[in-house]
């Protein structure tokens, strides 16, 4: 299982998201080829309902603390409840890497 099917699977168990999202970015940043280092997730779950913006993100970022101490460097995370993705109606694009460490 790769590091993408391994946050899904997190994301699942726990959240039960109606809408879940996973992007390997990696290769938009100065990492090796197949690095699996960055990462945008939408995860669209009634488990936000009555969370603030920080609790939800400290939530994926609990259920995700292994696959950071394993080498995930860097996500994105957008986090809502099945009426705010009903009212932005999809994901906002990543911004560009502002640069970084070179492993090439």
């Amino acid at each position: 299982m790769n590091r993408k099917q391994r946050i899904e699977h997190h994301i699942q168990e726990a959240l039960a998201p109606v809408y879940l999202d996973v992007v390997d970015e990696s290769y938009m940043h100065a990492v090796p080829a197949d690095a699996e280092s960055h990462f945008k997730l939408l995860v669209v779950s009634e488990a936000f309902n009555g969370l603030s913006l920080v609790d939800r993100h400290r939530r994926i970022n609990e259920l995700l603390a292994d696959e950071f101490n394993q080498g995930l460097h860097a996500l994105t995370m957008h986090t809502w409840t099945p009426d705010e993705w009903q009212a932005r109606g999809g994901a906002p694009e990543s911004p560009p890497c502002l640069g970084g460490s070179s492993n090439g």
